[in-house]
């Protein structure tokens, strides 16, 4: 009989724990899987490398990251995209200094965002933010997606937005057109000034700028770089690090293309 690898086995453990409880701390970890925890640290420590495991800012527990194989989880479309940025947003979050979003085509118009590079310590923006909507209209990646989206379907697009954004977002879409248009033209996108795109605990009010990803001419979505507004000016840095977002976004489009023949 073939002897089994006890590394593997282990780390299968501690997956099947933190898959059935959503979220578990390192006590709990260590409860449930009667591992002691510095090998549980050390687990995780390589998963996390990996994209498998996330470990939450806020409370210190850990959850299943973005590169983490779940069937019938993603459509295949977002697991493609997750795929094919896996490496490339951490080396320009790298690169800048700043947190880095990656947000996935879901229909109509809209986008999520699943993965994030956002560590509070160092970018000082709230970091849990994978699995959220941004706004369409007042985020850097709602607009940039909606930018390069063909013409002829734009209108369309935005009577759909009218119908189930709230309020304060609808009455922007009459000048949307134009702005799209002014978007496309400079290349990148802008988080609108003092928007909130979600109520948080803690972290200070986030810029962004935002480029669309396109793979084989179509848009499967968008990235930027996000951080404490305090910190820097848009302009500079536009002017510093929109060569290496815009970068980053061809290489990208460019994987998921291959990964899709």
């Amino acid at each position: 009989m073939l002897k089994l690898n006890r590394s593997i086995d282990r780390s299968i453990t501690v997956l099947e724990v933190i898959q059935a409880a959503g979220a578990c701390s390192l006590a709990v970890l260590a409860q449930e899987t009667g591992l002691p925890k510095p090998t549980i640290l050390r687990i995780c420590a390589t998963l996390e490398n990996r994209r498998w495991l996330i470990r939450q800012k806020s409370d210190g527990c850990y959850r299943l990251g973005s590169a983490f194989p779940i069937s019938g989880g993603k459509t295949e479309e977002t697991d493609r995209l997750v795929a094919a940025s896996k490496q490339e947003i951490v080396r320009l979050s790298t690169l800048c200094g700043m947190g880095v979003d990656l947000a996935a085509a879901i229909g109509d118009g809209r986008t999520e965002i699943v993965d994030s590079t956002r560590v509070f310590k160092q970018h000082g923006v709230y970091p849990e933010v994978i699995g959220y909507r941004p706004s369409p209209v007042f985020s850097a990646l709602g607009l940039s997606f909606l930018s390069v989206s063909p013409a002829e379907e734009q209108t369309e697009l935005l009577m759909k937005l009218a119908e189930k954004l709230p309020r304060e977002e609808r009455s922007v879409l009459p000048q949307l057109p134009q702005l799209l248009r002014t978007i496309l033209k400079q290349g990148y996108a802008v988080r609108a000034d003092g928007h909130w795109g979600r109520a948080v605990d803690y972290g200070a009010l986030p810029s962004a700028i935002g480029v669309p990803i396109v793979a084989d001419k179509t848009p499967v979505g968008a990235i930027n770089l996000v951080w404490n507004a305090d910190d820097a000016r848009v302009e500079t840095i536009v002017k510093s690090h929109l060569t290496n977002l815009r970068a980053a976004a061809d290489v990208i489009g460019k994987n998921y293309a291959r990964m899709g023949h």
